[in-house]
């Protein structure tokens, strides 16, 4: 059986005074998550308004991933399946930097 699905996924951002924020929402249809991420410019760094968009935004996709992960495990053990196991480590960036 073929079944196919369309889900969309928004992303807003807004920046005031060196902060971006941003929500990121998913809508399944029957359902809407929505996460949300921010990013902060150092004083001491130069002010490039992309970088805060593409750092607040990863962070509201990847709050929105963590939802979406904790809905299938909540859906899976309701249907007595075994959960997905959780990534414990660094998510990106060397792993041996990260002690």
């Amino acid at each position: 059986m073929t079944r196919t699905l369309h889900w969309t996924v928004g992303v807003d951002l807004t920046e005031d005074e060196g902060t971006t924020k941003a929500r990121a929402e998913l809508d399944m249809g029957s359902a809407k998550i929505t996460g949300k991420g921010t990013a902060r410019c150092n004083p001491s760094d130069v002010d490039v308004p992309a970088i805060g968009d593409e750092l607040a935004a990863s962070r509201a996709m990847k709050d929105l991933a963590s939802q979406l992960m904790r809905v299938a495990n909540r859906d899976m053990e309701a249907v007595g399946a075994d959960t997905v196991p959780q990534h414990t480590g660094p998510g990106y960036g060397w792993p041996e930097a990260v002690t």
